[in-house]
């Protein structure tokens, strides 16, 4: 699915463009790459002599071309692998600091050489962000640099407020962290009713062909648990927290299209839980845990244009995954003989695409089983299809839903906190541990790239779903209305910002029928179920 039309009038249709592709790449396959030519431009092109253009060029850094050599994964004096090269530019992209990224090829004095060209976006984003749903306000105000010097290193302070709480973000995150594709994160939340400290370091797994992954992550935090019941404070606790994470894996069998991979990670963890008074004691419990299974992966990646964002190329994940595996949380480990057991997890993502269109289904499950049957699980799934048929136009139609049994204090659902649940309703107005949405959209592009700054388009919507508790009745309601999208198009982030108004029906709102709300549009494909 991809923005270009088929060509007409003696060019090459996309069928014979395809072939062609598809016969250049099967003669590069395994010739041996001589060298790797970066060319990397600024965020406007030279010719472009306005004002805007020249300032913002002039106060950009570009990124190094290390960063970009570091990245991707083809290598001189080693076999040309077109497979690479896509995943290549997918890296590229994932980075977050260019606003457009191609991989070709060239010969050089008849030698093979890869051309790598990018194009940086706008990384320094002083802002000031703001969401409304009936009377209902999240606001922040900080700045953001995510491409520190030119070396693809993220740093962010904001201070955030939302109607349960304020406080100031910090956020640190270098994505080559000594050596190639190894990470370091960290982040730290000071809010007025407790504090988190986040980490994450290690390798990932972010490449297809990768052998092995080893990472770590943890975090710590004093913070207070809110539990709401149809928009009303119910409870509150405080939480203690401490985890320390271990967490890897093999590749058994690792080639550009299939993999499977044995998993295994160790959690270590103290929570426990207190009144929300001055003087409550909390107890201190430490436990230990671990888990292992098996991951297959049969890889089917997409790249798209107009979907979530303008002018740009967007990278969807359609692969065929299952994953599968087992945790065991014995009493030897510290845990309480009523919570011991052993707990199965799954994840799998099934997908099926066509000429503009693709669909997905995703679903994942976790739980834990005890002498005395199911103690506490969780099971989601999602179902995303989604065409650019029409000149244009995206139509979406996603349908999810969850349970959850047992869930530990904060850990209801809350559409409002997660945005995944019609949007023209306020705070809180859904919680509980049952959860189901659905949701039509036709996102339309009237401007792809508006003065070469901004993308804007039109989305009528229709949606209905809510939450509930198990033990209450089901609590539901829709909304319908019309949504103006409007989306940087030189930011090195794809962000698309949308105010939407529309009619309320079914329950769930205090009074008024119609509604506006102003917020981050929705990522229907990027998020998990």
């Amino acid at each position: 699915m991809t923005a270009a039309e088929p060509r007409r009038g003696g060019r090459p249709t996309r069928l014979a463009a395809l072939l062609f592709a598809l016969a250049a790449a099967t003669r590069l396959a395994g010739q041996t790459v001589d060298t790797i030519l970066v060319e990397n431009a600024n965020i406007f092109e030279e010719r472009d002599r306005r004002s805007v253009a020249r300032w913002a060029n002039a106060l950009h850094v570009t990124t190094s071309p290390w960063v970009i050599r570091r990245t991707i994964l083809l290598r001189a004096d080693a076999p040309y692998d077109s497979a690479r090269a896509v995943e290549s530019a997918r890296a590229l992209r994932e980075l977050g600091v260019f606003r457009r990224v191609a991989i070709d090829t060239l010969r050089v004095d008849g030698r093979l050489g890869v051309r790598v060209r990018t194009a940086d976006g706008w990384s320094t984003r002083p802002s000031f962000r703001f969401s409304a749903t009936d009377g209902d306000a999240t606001w922040a105000l900080g700045a953001r640099e995510s491409n520190f010097l030119g070396t693809a290193i993220s740093l962010g302070i904001q201070y955030r407020r939302t109607p349960d709480h304020g406080g100031l973000e910090l956020d640190f995150l270098n994505p080559h962290f000594l050596a190639r594709n190894t990470i370091i994160g960290l982040g730290y939340r000071d809010y007025t009713d407790g504090r988190r400290t986040e980490w994450v370091g290690g390798k990932p797994f972010r490449e297809t062909v990768a052998p092995w992954a080893l990472e770590t992550w943890g975090e710590d935090g004093r913070e207070r648990m809110l539990v709401f019941r149809e928009g009303v404070l119910a409870s509150t606790q405080r939480r203690y927290r401490t985890v320390v994470g271990v967490r890897g894996g093999f590749a058994l069998t690792a080639t550009t299209r299939n993999v499977v991979r044995l998993w295994g990670s160790l959690l270590w963890r103290r929570e426990d839980y207190a009144p929300d008074t001055v003087s409550a004691i909390p107890g201190r419990s430490l436990f230990l845990s671990a888990g292992g299974g098996l991951e297959a992966v049969h890889v089917r990646l997409r790249v798209v244009e107009q979907f979530d964002s303008y002018a740009r190329s967007e990278d969807i994940d359609l692969s065929q995954v299952l994953r599968v595996g087992v945790w065991a949380a014995p009493s030897a480990w510290g845990y309480p003989g009523d919570r011991a057991g052993v707990g199965p997890t799954f994840a799998g993502q099934l997908s099926t695409v066509w000429h503009r269109g693709f669909g997905v289904l995703r679903a994942r499950g976790s739980g834990v089983f005890t002498g005395a049957g199911l103690d506490s699980g969780r099971i989601e799934a999602a179902a995303t299809v989604a065409s650019q048929f029409l000149p244009r136009q995206t139509v979406v139609l996603h349908l999810e839903g969850g349970a959850a049994e047992n869930p530990v204090p904060g850990g209801e659902y809350d559409l409002w906190e997660t945005r995944r649940g019609p949007r023209l309703f306020g705070a809180h107005v859904f919680t509980g541990t049952r959860r189901a949405w659905a949701v039509l959209e036709d996102r339309i592009v009237v401007a792809d790239d508006w003065l070469g700054l901004m993308g804007v388009g039109l989305a009528p919507f229709a949606e209905w779903g809510g939450a509930w508790y198990a033990a209450d009745p089901r609590r539901l309601a829709g909304n319908a209305g019309l949504a103006l999208r409007i989306g940087p198009t030189r930011s090195a982030r794809a962000s698309t910002v949308e105010i939407a108004g529309g009619w309320r029906f079914g329950t769930g709102w205090e009074a008024k029928r119609w509604a506006l709300a102003i917020r981050t549009a929705f990522r229907f494909v990027d998020l998990d179920p």
